[in-house]
């Protein structure tokens, strides 16, 4: 089409929204989303060391368990290598689990590749806990 301009993807601003995404997704349990967004071969290794795949944060999802009041994070900076790019964060994570009030603030990088059917979150890792007003 003539004189129509095509905008190239910023490929920065397009996983920073796709990440924004998937943390609100994980606020409201929205398993539906997160299978979207999330990799089949997606792994999440958290602070203690133990590793979590896609089908362990979905059926968590689904349960209900989990009740977040935030999911939030700030600081967030968004590196791209060609298809590849990682996110660097600060969550803030505060609600319940089974009832049990919790509330942390961890570092955290997500890692996400371009593929034919787009931007996918392939692997997490999440710091140690950082401690109260850190």
């Amino acid at each position: 089409m003539r004189g129509v301009s095509r905008r190239r993807e910023d490929p920065r601003k397009t996983v920073q929204d796709l990440d924004t995404e998937y943390q609100s997704a994980v606020r409201r349990n929205d398993a539906v989303v997160m299978d979207r967004i999330l990799a089949d071969d997606f792994v999440l290794v958290v602070g203690t060391g133990k590793t979590f795949s896609k089908a362990d944060l979905l059926e968590e999802a689904r349960s209900g368990r989990m009740h977040y009041e935030h999911q939030e994070d700030t600081d967030q900076v968004v590196r791209v290598w060609g298809d590849t790019a990682v996110v660097t964060a600060k969550l803030w994570a505060k609600g319940t689990e089974n009832g049990v009030p919790f509330e942390y603030r961890v570092w955290f990088s997500d890692t996400y590749v371009r593929t034919p059917a787009g931007w996918r979150y392939v692997f997490g890792q999440s710091g140690v806990r950082l401690p109260p007003g850190a």
